[in-house]
């Protein structure tokens, strides 16, 4: 875990000016083993041991009422199920959030609201399947409320931070280099690593960033810098603009959904990401061109595609 901040949300500081304590959600910390060895058998005939990601199912239980089952390897399930509540725009706030317990041993997590959330079943009747790993969903229209999403006017990112930012990404320590089969998600700020997830599904990464966002009292602003392996969807772009995040940048590229609400909300969306190459699809006056490769006039002159080849 990559944290600058790792305060239980109960030990937090009280509001100086209420001088009352913030209404934060008690949280259990429930960890379960991230990978497992199996055995193998490779090519030549010859058997070995080998890590693989240990996925488990999560069954989200609000006040007592099923909601959802989320596929993931439970790193931080806590801060998951607060990020899906956040991202599926079910709550506004974890303030509105009692507690959320979590039990391996079942496989489930008990969120524990303070008022009830209302209009539950209506707002959880329709689904929409997303492009995510395990067959992901959501509830309710994808483009309802985008317009009402305000970023930083003044949020920007130096090239050479980029730079720093996949180069991070590449020595950072993973289930992914162990085991592979994951997604992995992170957040900046600037090109300091903040927050590092990785799941089997990029939307549960996301999510578990959201979630642990939420416990921060707002502490980034206009640095803040989100990070995923995956492609950009439209639901992973809308994901990063209601976390507040203005830039966004992808190991891989953007889909036509994706690209239609950046360019809508005013999010800078680079795609394509690796080593010193990269493609800005959306945006691009967020990013501050200060380390362009001198010989880029000479070898990308006339094939803007070839910086994400």
């Amino acid at each position: 875990m990559s944290l600058t901040d790792t305060m239980s949300p109960r030990d937090r500081p009280t509001d100086s000016d209420a001088g009352t304590p913030l209404l934060r959600p008690h949280l259990t910390q429930a960890r379960a083993p991230l990978t497992r060895e199996v055995s193998v058998l490779n090519e030549y005939g010859q058997g070995g041991r080998v890590s693989i990601p240990a996925e488990r199912d999560l069954t989200v239980y609000v006040d007592k009422r099923e909601l959802v089952t989320l596929m993931t390897l439970g790193a931080h399930p806590e801060w998951l199920v607060l990020g899906y509540l956040l991202n599926q725009r079910l709550i506004a706030s974890v303030d509105e959030i009692e507690s959320v317990t979590v039990d391996w041993d079942v496989g489930a997590a008990s969120v524990r609201t303070r008022h009830g959330i209302d209009r539950i079943e209506e707002r959880t009747a329709r689904r929409v399947v997303t492009t995510g790993c395990g067959q992901g969903s959501v509830f309710g229209n994808l483009m309802d409320e985008i317009d009402s999403i305000r970023l930083p006017a003044d949020a920007k990112l130096r090239q050479s931070q980029l730079y720093g930012i996949v180069n991070a990404i590449r020595l950072k320590e993973s289930t992914y280099k162990s085991a592979g089969s994951v997604h992995a998600c992170a957040l900046f700020r600037g090109e300091t690593l903040q927050l590092f997830v990785e799941d089997v599904g990029r939307h549960n990464a996301v999510d578990t960033i959201a979630g642990w966002m939420s416990l921060q009292d707002g502490v980034f602003e206009r640095e803040r810098v989100f990070y995923t392996t995956g492609r950009l969807t439209s639901e992973m772009v809308i994901k990063s603009a209601q976390m507040g995040v203005a830039v966004v940048v992808s190991r891989s590229g953007i889909t036509q959904m994706g690209l239609d609400v950046a360019q809508r909300v005013g999010l800078c969306a680079i795609g394509r990401a690796t080593n010193k190459r990269f493609l800005c699809y959306a945006h691009p006056q967020r990013l501050l061109l200060d380390a362009i490769p001198p010989d880029a006039l000479a070898t990308h002159a006339h094939d803007p595609a070839a910086a994400g080849s």
